[in-house]
């Protein structure tokens, strides 16, 4: 558990918090390229508990025309999510003052014509940059750090899928919820016949001399060993099962910090998701899922993914409103929840039910929960690190340090239960060996 102070500590991240001031140094997803295609790319934003607009500039091309802005005008307050695109900026709709991408006042029509007074105003404003059909900003002060050398930065495009989805919680609970690798025996198991071809189902496979499928021995082999490892980009988390005598299953996943985790997602494919507070009581989940070994399909899971959420704010469909879509029926003979095919939903209830801020003076931890809590202790000592301006996890602070950062290394497969970390290492290798665009060399992955 937490002390009341602390829990506040690692959940609170608006404007002037110790946390807030932490994760605006990071690189943040604040919108989906998708979102902001058609006849109007502007669109009113909040993240880290501030309102602002972004709005693809209308005199230049490409992954850097991009503008992130305060979103009421200077002058009288006005909405400027509702402003005119016009040479580059923002032109506000009520006295036509104009807002360049770097939040400085260019024209004030009304004014005398020798006026300096547009020298003088300035909204907030903040550098973005696209990455794989993401929009990213850099909340911070000062110069924005490199991109780290991520899978999901380097895949191509065409090998690559972006979403995003509300969850009504906070932020921290969406990282606990996808860096605890013991949940996967009870919260995504079927208790019936096992319909899978659907989003998420990536323990579909039979295991080799066993006769069942990766699905039904996961939930069988509830109580995996969990090691947790310091990264350069945060924590390595690895769950092993043994399956049979001579059989391991080899799962690892990886926090990077602060707000994102990288996961497998079934044979080649992995992907990286961060939870980025809109304030401390909702957020957005925004993933890269990329695959290795063929570009995807773009399509499909676009149509997965939109038949699960509502326009435009991408909240799920199901939700506390509706009890998740629970269906008792469905619990008694097919799935462990309840609660739909979709194991995004089923991850969804869990943090969504422990309310807006999880109250984690009262909750009792275990062995299980080793990863829960070096992420908690990681998350308060990196705090405490950056008040003093000391360096923190995955932040590189040039080019070079941003080359380091690579992988990290996600990995689902099944290995023979002696020298498994030989066997999962070397496959990584010829996986990377394989693959039209990643490097063969699994680096950051060395214990």
């Amino acid at each position: 558990m937490l002390s009341r102070e602390d829990n506040e500590r690692v959940t609170r991240t608006g404007p002037g918090t110790p946390l807030g001031q932490l994760m605006r140094a990071y690189w943040q997803p604040v919108a989906l390229v998708s979102e902001m295609s058609g006849e109007r790319p502007v669109k009113a934003i909040r993240v880290l508990s501030e309102d602002l607009v972004l709005f693809r500039r209308d005199d230049t091309t490409g992954p850097d025309s991009w503008g992130l802005v305060g979103r009421y005008c200077a002058h009288r307050g006005v909405d400027l999510a509702y402003g005119r695109r016009e040479n580059g900026g923002l032109r506000c709709l009520y006295h036509g003052w104009l807002y360049g991408p770097d939040g400085r006042c260019l024209e004030q029509p009304a004014e005398p014509a020798h006026s300096e007074f547009a020298a003088k105003v300035r909204i907030p404003s903040y550098p973005c940059a696209e990455r794989n059909g993401i929009v990213f900003a850099y909340l911070g002060t000062g110069t924005p750090p490199p991109f780290p050398a991520y899978d999901c930065f380097r895949a191509p495009k065409e090998y690559t899928f972006a979403f995003k989805g509300w969850w009504e919680c906070n932020w921290l609970q969406g990282v606990e919820g996808g860096i605890d690798p013991s949940h996967v025996s009870f919260l995504h198991r079927f208790v019936g016949a096992d319909p899978r071809e659907v989003y998420g189902q990536q323990f579909s496979e039979e295991v080799a001399g066993t006769g069942k499928k990766l699905s039904e021995l996961v939930g069988t082999n509830f109580r995996p060993d969990i090691e947790v490892e310091r990264a350069a980009h945060g924590l390595r988390v690895l769950a092993l099962r043994d399956l049979t005598e001579d059989v391991r299953h080899v799962r690892i996943t990886n926090l990077v910090f602060p707000n994102a985790f990288v996961v497998p997602f079934g044979n080649g494919k992995a992907f990286c998701q961060w939870h980025v507070p809109i304030d401390d009581e909702n957020h957005y989940w925004f993933m890269i899922l990329y695959d290795f070994e063929e570009p995807t399909d773009q399509e499909t899971l676009l149509a997965q993914r939109l038949a699960e959420v509502s326009l435009p704010d991408y909240r799920p469909l199901r939700g506390r409103a509706n009890d998740w879509g629970f269906d008792p029926v469905e619990q008694r003979e097919l799935t462990y929840t309840g609660m739909g095919l979709d194991i995004n939903v089923h991850d969804q209830w869990a943090v969504e039910s422990m309310g807006p801020v999880q109250d984690r003076t009262v909750e009792r931890l275990g062995v299980s929960d080793r990863a829960v809590t070096a992420n908690r202790r990681l998350l308060l000592k990196a705090i405490s690190a950056f008040e003093n301006g000391n360096p923190v996890p995955g932040l590189p602070l040039d080019p070079a340090a941003a080359e380091e950062l690579t992988g990290p290394a996600a990995v689902d497969t099944i290995t023979p239960a002696a020298g498994w970390e030989a066997a999962w290492r070397q496959r990584e290798s010829q996986r990377r060996a394989r693959s039209p665009w990643a490097g063969r060399e699994v680096r950051g992955a060395q214990r």
